[in-house]
C-alpha cells in the first residue's frame, strides 16, 4: 500500500492480523535457502553446472572442503569470488598489516583505539568468574577457561566492515583467547581493504586468511593444509555463510545462524520524525534489511513515513534501502502501547529502538529482543560502531532463546566436586535410593562402597 510516497506494509493491530504479516515478511528473510534471484540460478549452473539451492551449494562445498582440503577451497576461492590465488597468498603477510597501519589516517586508528577499550571495559565487567561453594565435607566450583582457537567471519561484498572486526575480536581478546584468525573476502571490501587490515593490525591480529563464504567457514570447521581447524566460528556473514555454519555445528561451535538486518523502531507523539526516519533507513540501507515502525499514535507514524520517503533521496544507498522497506518493512498501528509491546515481543527483534519518552518503563515489558537502545538520543549505530556491547545479536526471531555475542561465548564452563569422606556420607543415602529406582546398581555401588562402616 502506499503510504506518504513510500510502497510500505501498513498493519492495523486493531483489525489485522499481525502475527500472519509478519510471518509473511520473516518468510522472505528465512534462511531456507530456497529462494534465489534469476541471476544467482544462473551463475549457480554457471559454477556448479546445476540449479542447485543455496542449501545444496552449502552442502557441497562443505563436503568438499571437508574431503579435498587446501585444493578445494583454492578452487571455490577461484570459481566463486574469481580470486586465483596460490596456496601462499591466502594469508595475508606482517608486511601487508603492517602497511596497512601505514596507510590509513591516524585519526581512523585512533577511534579504533576508542572503540576497542569501550567494548574491553564492558565485555570485562561482564566476564564468568570462577565460583566456589563449600558444602559439609566438600566444596563445588564451576571454572570458566577461554576456548583455544577461535575464527571470526567478516563481511566483504558490498562494504567494509573493520566494525565487525571489533566487535568479535575484543570479546575473544577479553575472554583469554590466545589464537583469533579471521576471515574476510578476497575483494577490494574485505581482506584487501586497508581500513580491514589496519584494526587487525592494530588490534594484534596475526592471522588474516583470504577467504569467504561457504569455503571458508569450512575451512575454518574442518582445517586446511596451512590452516588449523577452530574450536568457534563467529560472526556476520551472507546467506551462504550462515547455511555453512549451520552445516558445520557440531563439528565446530558456533555463535549463532543469523540473518538479515533487523530492527523495530516504537514511538509515540515525543519522537522526532526525522530522528525515526534515519533510525528506520540505517538498517534498510544493509538491503535486505528489516526495518518495523510501530506505535499507537497514527499522526506521528504518518509524519515519520513521510520523513523517510523525504530521506530516501538523500542516502547514497537510498535505492537500495527503498527496496528493502518495501519488500521487507512495515508499519504496525497499535491500539496503545501494551499492545505495541505485545507485538514487538512476539516479533523478537535483533535491534529494539524505544524512542519514547518512557522508554525504560516499555523495556520491562520486552524481554525478547538481541539489543534495546533506550530514548532519542541513543540510535542503532552507537551500539553498533562503539558503545561497548558487541553488534553481533541474534536474528530472524531468535531473540526469544538466544542473545548477542559476548566475552562469555569464548569460554568454556568445567564443573569442580571435591568431597572428604564426611561429605561422601552426607549425600549417599540420596545417590543409593535414586540410583535404585533407577536401576543403576553400579552407580549405587560406586557410593555404597566409599560409605563409613
Amino acid at each position: 500500500m502506499e503510504q506518504e510516497g513510500l510502497k510500505i506494509a501498513w498493519i492495523n493491530a486493531r483489525q489485522d492480523d499481525v502475527g500472519a504479516q509478519i510471518g509473511k515478511l520473516r518468510e522472505k528473510l528465512s534462511l531456507k535457502g530456497n529462494i534465489v534471484s534469476e541471476s544467482g540460478k544462473q551463475r549457480t549452473i554457471e559454477i556448479f553446472g546445476a540449479p542447485l539451492t543455496p542449501a545444496e551449494v552449502v552442502a557441497k562445498i562443505c563436503d568438499d572442503v571437508a574431503e579435498k582440503g587446501l585444493a578445494a577451497l583454492l578452487d571455490y576461492s577461484a570459481r566463486i569470488d574469481r580470486a586465483n590465488l596460490a596456496p601462499g597468498e591466502l594469508r595475508v603477510s606482517e608486511a601487508e598489516l603492517q602497511q596497512a597501519l601505514s596507510t590509513v589516517e591516524p585519526e581512523f586508528l585512533e577511534s579504533v583505539e576508542r572503540v576497542a577499550a569501550n567494548i574491553r571495559t564492558f565485555q570485562e565487567a561482564i566476564l564468568n568468574k570462577t565460583v566456589r561453594i563449600e558444602r559439609p565435607g566438600g566444596w563445588l566450583a564451576q571454572r570458566y577457561l577461554p576456548l583455544r582457537r577461535v575464527g571470526v567471519c567478516v563481511p566483504g561484498g558490498a562494504a567494509a566492515y573493520p566494525s565487525s572486526v571489533l566487535m568479535t575480536v575484543v570479546p575473544a581478546q577479553v575472554a583469554g583467547v590466545k589464537e583469533i584468525a579471521v576471515m574476510a573476502p578476497p575483494t577490494p571490501n574485505g581482506s584487501y581493504n586497508p581500513y580491514l587490515l589496519a584494526a587487525c593490525a592494530k588490534l594484534g591480529v596475526k592471522e588474516v586468511y583470504r577467504m569467504g563464504g561457504a569455503q571458508g567457514v569450512a575451512t575454518f570447521a574442518y582445517g586446511v593444509e596451512g590452516i588449523e581447524r577452530v574450536d568457534k566460528i563467529v560472526g556476520p556473514g551472507n546467506l551462504f555463510v550462515a547455511l555453512a555454519k549451520r552445516r558445520v555445528f557440531g563439528v565446530t561451535a558456533i555463535d549463532s545462524i543469523a540473518g538479515p538486518s533487523e530492527v523495530v523502531v516504537i514511538v509515540d507523539d515525543s519522537t522526532r520524525a526525522d530522528f525515526t526516519a534515519y533510525d528506520i533507513l540505517a538498517q534498510a540501507e544493509h538491503a535486505p534489511g528489516s526495518s518495523i515502525l510501530v506505535g499507537w499514535n497514527e499522526e506521528t507514524l504518518r509524519k515519520a513515513l513521510k520523513e523517510i520517503a523525504a530521506t530516501l533521496d538523500k542516502l547514497e544507498r537510498g535505492k537500495l534501502a527503498r527496496q528493502a522497506l518495501e519488500n521487507f518493512g512495515a508499519v504496525i498501528l497499535t491500539a496503545n502501547e501494551n499492545d505495541a509491546c505485545y507485538w514487538t515481543n512476539l516479533i523478537a527483534p535483533e535491534h529494539l529502538h524505544i524512542a519514547t519518552r518512557n522508554a525504560e518503563e516499555l523495556a520491562e515489558k520486552i524481554p525478547c529482543a538481541g539489543a534495546i537502545f533506550l530514548g532519542n538520543y541513543t540510535p542503532v549505530a552507537l551500539g553498533d560502531y562503539a558503545a561497548g556491547p558487541s553488534h553481533v545479536l541474534p536474528t530472524s526471531g531468535s531473540a526469544r532463546f538466544s542473545s548477542g555475542l559476548t566475552c562469555n561465548d569464548f569460554l568454556r564452563g568445567n564443573s569442580l566436586l571435591h568431597f572428604e569422606q564426611s561429605g561422601l556420607d552426607q549425600l549417599a543415602d540420596d545417590v543409593h535410593r535414586i540410583a535404585t529406582v533407577e536401576g543403576l546398581t553400579a552407580h549405587r555401588g560406586s557410593v555404597d562402597a566409599r560409605r563409613s562402616r
